[in-house]
């Protein structure tokens, strides 16, 4: 399971990009002051039930319970006018049909009184229409894109998820790996806020192409806290 959801009276860690300035929230989600806009990516909701119709693997079913618990302690906290999820909301397109009545509910409350956008993603790329909110493929807002999946061609200003980014250092003789944000002057990529999601190394060959080089930097997130790190100092 992913860190506490219980992040208040911490300092906020904020970045400039684009001339835009966010927070990055130890919980895994951003949020965009000039816009109270609250950015979440890759829930997975309903991933625990997935496993166990699909492939016959039984998990603890309480992955989208936790989800939507840190999920509204950072609306709560933030109070913002759109919240946006990047995609991968869901872990399959039947997922909704599976979701409680009470996790429905839930899902309610949270859209009360603000827009709610929903990104289509690889394992969501029908939404469902019956939860309310907006849906999307991708979006476009101030001078940012806001995608599921970064594309290496885009060029400046986008937003993505889809990688579920982590970072690995070593210290003292002992390695230190934790979900992450990663990003250079032209791109950002999302941790996956989901609570049953893994994370893959920014080292990684998937990565390859989307950053100039070695200029990106990660934000290692470690319980209530995020690090900045440089690229130069991660390890596979």
């Amino acid at each position: 399971m992913n860190e506490p959801a219980h992040i208040e009276d911490i300092p906020d860690t904020e970045i400039r990009f684009m001339d835009n300035t966010f927070v990055l929230d130890p919980s895994g989600c951003l949020f965009w002051k000039e816009e109270s806009l609250l950015v979440v990516s890759d829930l997975h909701l309903e991933k625990g039930s997935s496993f166990a119709a699909k492939k016959g693997l039984f998990m603890p079913p309480y992955d989208t319970q936790a989800t939507l618990e840190k999920l509204a302690m950072r609306v709560l906290h933030w109070q913002p006018k759109t919240v946006l999820s990047l995609g991968d909301s869901f872990h399959d397109d039947d997922a909704a049909t599976r979701l409680p009545n009470s996790y429905k509910q839930h899902l309610s409350q949270l859209m009360l009184g603000r827009d709610w956008i929903w990104v289509s993603g690889n394992h969501d790329p029908s939404p469902p229409r019956d939860l309310g909110g907006m849906f999307c493929e991708e979006i476009h807002i101030g001078n940012l894109n806001f995608c599921h999946e970064p594309r290496p061609e885009f060029k400046t200003g986008e937003i993505a998820g889809h990688l579920h980014p982590a970072a690995k250092i070593k210290q003292r003789g002992k390695s230190v790996r934790r979900r992450c944000f990663v990003g250079d002057e032209n791109r950002l990529i999302m941790p996956a806020f989901g609570a049953f999601t893994g994370g893959l190394n920014v080292l990684d060959k998937a990565y390859a192409g989307l950053f100039s080089g070695n200029a990106f930097k990660s934000w290692m997130i470690s319980g209530e806290h995020v690090f900045e790190m440089a690229a130069k100092k991660l390890v596979l």
